[in-house]
This record gives structure tokens, C-alpha cells and sequence, in this order.
């Protein structure tokens, strides 16, 4: 490797600290103040009680009364309806016609149960419709449960002689998709005329469901997508303080597909199948280590709504895994004329990156997950099969290096020719002469270099966000999604944490290794020794950035990038034995003589780059002439 190499190595290292930076500043706490907080809360179950708070409100004696439209739905006994299709199990409450529970089959939580989602005290679904002389707020009523199916069940609000309003709720089966109608009858006289929309407020605590708090809250997010929109939208949650929880805020005008809560691995997204949601307020507030929650999370929205009930509201719950081959295929499940793309709630990157991600990476990933191999066996192939594709990248990087190398000893000469450093544009001048003559270009190998850059961060997205990894064990780490703990204590260490993940020392070790090794292989061209001094800094340094940043991240990635940084030491030591500086040497001094005695065969590599860089030295010599006159 040479410093071109360096530079696109140093541009890849700078791109994921930006990164690291970004997501990381929302998990910075002051322990002792943290303490001292979470004394105060008796615990995990308080958390809760806040959307029940929240949920509460008080019935007026005018609401009471027995003539009111409302009075038969006033009062009643609670009863959950269970719908169970093999993949989801979920309870319709008849107090509000919401969802109150939620499980996943074949998924499980930390203690080995069946992953829960949410239960009644973590979730509050309100639908509000403004009548004449009374508005109808589903969570404070009670429903009657008709036409109860094994996949699907009715919740009727009677009125007192004003018609009454459906809740049909249907689970499709082998999916993670819930329709519900919402559907008025007779009802004419209740609502006015002119009434187009109702509201739907959606508050919910997400439950921690992994091993590490800061990484997963990191991934726990509220995201939305615009209907005109391919690219899903986060709402940045500000981070817990130690002192008090700062709600963030943002309304969107303008129409959505659907809205998500989303932990690391599990989602619950409200989709507006029959209409577009309108003026979304969306807000959450994240939760400190050890209440049990992530983030509490609330949406308030608009949808059409037809009071005559020839076209009911319809709307769709997506309750499931975060698995993009299952989101897509749930996404076909829509009932709207669009494409709702549920598999955008999972963030798989920039552009370019998101695109190497969902035609490279995840392709083979479940080509190699069909074979019934250990994760961590898949990711080494994969991690091979991808330093195979980059492999030639790598070489056209290394070669441009040795060709540098290998012109050293004109170089040197250069160097002697103008010892003294007033004279320091002159042998720059001269040493790009040299590399402009032996078509050697000393930015000929940062290209190379960049085009692994975006491979290198769509597993910095990938890992964290593949479920399939997921409590899946490889040596010594116990949850490939997870920080390898097997060096661990009680005292938590600022900036360390509790715990030392061998993979990631391991991977800041090969850092440190590939820089050692590559600063040994790169000649430098004259005039830099003091820039490549500082980058030589830079380079020894990023490890010791790296370590501090991914302790508490992924194992998986950790061993990924590993491996990747262990392969490309094997490739780089491969490729310097297998190169004879003295052979290139001749090579380039026989299509040197050969482009004399035939210009056509001159090559033009990289002549353009070494054209301005020569004329930016002579504007700079004619410039400083210009001066001392």
C-alpha cells in the first residue's frame, strides 16, 4: 500500500467516526447523576403506567346520563379476543377495540420465552371522531364482541338509538399483517354532515428486548415514510439526560404511508391502507438503562373517514421481525393502490450504500443461509467472497504503489539534485516529470481504494440490522447482534463500559498490524514528509478510536471487519513477495522506450491529474517569482 491507499483508508475511517460520532452522542449519560436518578424510580412498571395516565380521562356527569348517544358503551366488562395465526398471537381488547397484547412465535426474549411486543399497560390506541353533541373516544368505551372468528372478530360501539360503529379486525393468515375496518351504521344523525376525517392518537413504551441498552436504543427509532417519498424518515429522539426526559417533536404535513415503532429487530408499523395519514405529530422520549424501556413513543394523525359508512376507514398493523425478505413480502399485502415498501422501516444506508447492500450483500447472505451453516461460518464466506470481488481493486492499489517503489532510485536522484529547500518546487517539478514519464500516476491508487469504501460501511449497516443473526452464537460471543461479554465485570469503566469484546480487540489489532506493515511498503514523494507524519498519526490513532467506539457494538460486525482486515494483511504480504521491484522497473523502462519510438502506444494514465498538478506548480513558481520581484 501506498499513501493513495492511505488516503482512501483514512477517508473510509473518517466516514465511520462521523458515523460513530453521530449515533453515539445520543448514548452519552453521567453515571453518577444516573445513579442517583434511577433511585428514584421504583421500577420498570412505573414506566408504563404513564401511558395509562396519559389514557385516563375522566367521564363528565353529563356523560353519565342515561340519554346521552353514548351511555350504553359507558360502562362494561373488559374481555380479550385472541387472534392466532401460527406466526403472531394478538389480543383485541373489548375496552377501547384495540390491540393490548402481542407475541411472536419462533422468535425469543432474553429469559427464552416467546418474544412480547407490548401487553395492555405498554400500549394506548385511541380513534376519536367528532359527533354533533358528543365525541367518541374509543379507549374510554366499551365494545361488543360479535362474529368472533378464529383469525378475525367484530367490536360493536351500540349507541342509544343513534346506529352503531364497527371495528373489524382480521388477521391474515401465515403473515404478520392486521386489517381493520371501521365501518358506521345509521349513523347519520350522530356525526355531521360535513365530517371527513377522525383522529388516531398512538402512544407506546418499546420494551428492551436485547443484551446491550446503548445499541439497541441507538437502533430503536420512530420512522416514517412520506406517500411521495421511496426513503423512509427517523425522528431523532433526543437522549435520556440524567436529570429529566426531553420529548422531541416534529410535525409532518405532508401525507404518509405508514408510520413505525421499531426496535432493533421487531417493528409495529400503522399503515393508512384506503387513504394517505395527514398532519402527522409525531414525538418520543427515551428511557434511561434499566427501566425496561427503549423509548416511548406517540403519533397523532388524521385519516378520511365516511360517516354514512359506504366506505370504511381502513387501516393495516404490521406486528412482526424487522427480516427484510418478510417485510417485502408483507408489503404485497397491502390493500392500497401504492407501494407501501414496509422493508424502508429497516436502515441499510446512504444510497450507495443501501444499493450494495440490497443487490450484493443481503442476496448472499441468504444464498449462503440456505446451506445451514453457523453465522458465524457465513459471514467468513461472505466476508471472503466479497474481498474476492474487491481483489482486483486491491491489486491496481498495490501496483501503483510498487511502480512508485520501483521508480525510487530516479527519486532519490531528484532528492540530491535539490538538496536545499528553497529549491522545493523545482524538485517536485522535477519528480512529476519523472512519474508523468513512466506513466506512473501518484493518485492511481486512492480510486481503487474508495471503491471499497462502500462496501466496507454496507456492513456497518447490514449486521445490526440482519435478524436472522439474532441470538445466534459463533466461539466465544453468545449473540452475533450483541457485544461478546466473555471478559466482563461490575464496575462500569467510562468510555469501556462493563465488559471487553474480544473481537473487537482483535479487530483494532489488525488495524494496527495492516498500518504498521502498509507505512513500511509506501515511498513517499518529495515534500510530504511532514504531511505523511501527521497521517501516520491519524492511522495509529483510528484503532484507539475504533476500540472505545465498538466495545458496545455488534460482535458480528466486529468479527467481520476482523476478518476483512486480517485478509487484506495475508493479501498485502502475498502481493509484495509476489513482486519483484526490479522486474516493474524494467517493465516500465521498456514502455518507456516503446511509447518513444511509437507514440501511439503511450500510455495515458492518470495524464490529465499529473497535467494539473504540473500546472498548479508552475502558477505557484510564477507566483512566488512574482513575489520576490
Amino acid at each position: 500500500m501506498d499513501r493513495r491507499t492511505y488516503i482512501g483508508l483514512i477517508l473510509i475511517s473518517l466516514a465511520m467516526v462521523i458515523v460513530l460520532l453521530w449515533s453515539g452522542n445520543s448514548q452519552k449519560k453521567n453515571a453518577t447523576a444516573r445513579a442517583e436518578y434511577e433511585q428514584k424510580i421504583d421500577s420498570a412498571r412505573n414506566a408504563a403506567q404513564d401511558i395509562n395516565e396519559e389514557a385516563t380521562v375522566v367521564i363528565t356527569a353529563a356523560q353519565q346520563d342515561s340519554l346521552s348517544p353514548l351511555f350504553p358503551a359507558m360502562n362494561g366488562t373488559e374481555n380479550v379476543t385472541i387472534l392466532d395465526n401460527g406466526l403472531v398471537k394478538i389480543g383485541i381488547s373489548s375496552k377501547g377495540a384495540a390491540p393490548c397484547f402481542a407475541q411472536l412465535s419462533g422468535y425469543n426474549d432474553q429469559q427464552g420465552r416467546s418474544v412480547t411486543l407490548f401487553n395492555q399497560n405498554e400500549i394506548s390506541l385511541n380513534f376519536k371522531i367528532d359527533g354533533k353533541n358528543q365525541n367518541i373516544q374509543s379507549r374510554n368505551l366499551y365494545f361488543e364482541t360479535i362474529d368472533n372468528g378464529s383469525n378475525s372478530v367484530t367490536m360493536r360501539l351500540n349507541t342509544n338509538g343513534y346506529g352503531h360503529l364497527d371495528f373489524i379486525y382480521t388477521l391474515l393468515p401465515e403473515s404478520y399483517m392486521l386489517n381493520l375496518d371501521i365501518k358506521s351504521t345509521g349513523m347519520e344523525n350522530f356525526f355531521s354532515s360535513n365530517l371527513k376525517t377522525l383522529a388516531v392518537d398512538w402512544i407506546q413504551n418499546l420494551r428492551q428486548q436485547e443484551k446491550g441498552f446503548e445499541f439497541e436504543q441507538r437502533y430503536t427509532t420512530l420512522t416514517y415514510k412520506r406517500a411521495d417519498k421511496m426513503k423512509a424518515k427517523v425522528l431523532n429522539v433526543a437522549p435520556a439526560s440524567a436529570k429529566s426526559r426531553k420529548a422531541s417533536n416534529k410535525t409532518i404535513e405532508e401525507p404518509l404511508d405508514w408510520v413505525a415503532y421499531k426496535n432493533q429487530f421487531f417493528s409495529c408499523i400503522m399503515i393508512a391502507s384506503d387513504t394517505y395519514a395527514q398532519n402527522a405529530e409525531l414525538s418520543g422520549i427515551s428511557y434511561l438503562k434499566g427501566q425496561g424501556y427503549m423509548k416511548k413513543l406517540m403519533a397523532k394523525t388524521n385519516v378520511s373517514f365516511d360517516p354514512e359508512g359506504s366506505n370504511p376507514t381502513q387501516f393495516q398493523f404490521y406486528i412482526g421481525p424487522n427480516d427484510y425478505r418478510i417485510l417485502k413480502q408483507n408489503s404485497k399485502l397491502s390493500n392500497s393502490d401504492h407501494k407501501i415498501r414496509l422493508n424502508r422501516v429497516i436502515d441499510l444506508g446512504w444510497p450507495i450504500v443501501r444499493e450494495i447492500n440490497r443487490y450484493l450483500i443481503i442476496p448472499l447472505f441468504n444464498l449462503l443461509s440456505k446451506w445451514n451453516l453457523n453465522m458465524g461460518l457465513v459471514i467468513l464466506l461472505m466476508t471472503l467472497i466479497v474481498k474476492a470481488l474487491v481483489f482486483p481493486a486491491q491489486v491496481k492499489s498495490y501496483m501503483s504503489s510498487a511502480k512508485m517503489r520501483a521508480l525510487k532510485p530516479y527519486i532519490d536522484e531528484v532528492n540530491a539534485k535539490y538538496p536545499k529547500p528553497e529549491d522545493a518546487m523545482k524538485k517536485q517539478q522535477e519528480t512529476m516529470a519523472v512519474y508523468s514519464k513512466y506513466g506512473v500516476s501518484p493518485m492511481g491508487g486512492c480510486l481503487p481504494s474508495l471503491v471499497q469504501m462502500p462496501v466496507w460501511m454496507a456492513f456497518f449497516f447490514f449486521v445490526p440490522n440482519a435478524i436472522e443473526l439474532r441470538q445466534q452464537s459463533f466461539l466465544w460471543a453468545t449473540d452475533l447482534t450483541g457485544f461478546d461479554d466473555l471478559i466482563s465485570w461490575s464496575t462500569n469503566i467510562p468510555l469501556i463500559g462493563n465488559h471487553l469484546s474480544i473481537f473487537c480487540l482483535l479487530f483494532c489489532l489488525t488495524n494496527i498490524i495492516n498500518t504498521i506493515y502498509s507505512m513500511q511498503q509506501q515511498q513517499m514523494a518529495p515534500g510530504q514528509e511532514e504531511s505523511m507524519k501527521m497521517m501516520k498519526w491519524m492511522m495509529y490513532i483510528m484503532p484507539v478510536i475504533f476500540f472505545f467506539s465498538f466495545n458496545n457494538y455488534s460482535s458480528g460486525l466486529c468479527y467481520y471487519y476482523f476478518i476483512s482486515g486480517l485478509v487484506g494483511i495475508i493479501t498485502m504480504i502475498w502481493l509484495r513477495r509476489s513482486t519483484d521491484d526490479k522486474a516493474i522497473l524494467a517493465k516500465l523502462e521498456a514502455d518507456y522506450e516503446a511509447s518513444r519510438n511509437d507514440p501511439s502506444k503511450r500510455k495515458t494514465g492518470g495524464s490529465s491529474m499529473m497535467a494539473r498538478l504540473e500546472a498548479l506548480q508552475k502558477e505557484q513558481e510564477r507566483l512566488q517569482k512574482q513575489q520576490k520581484r
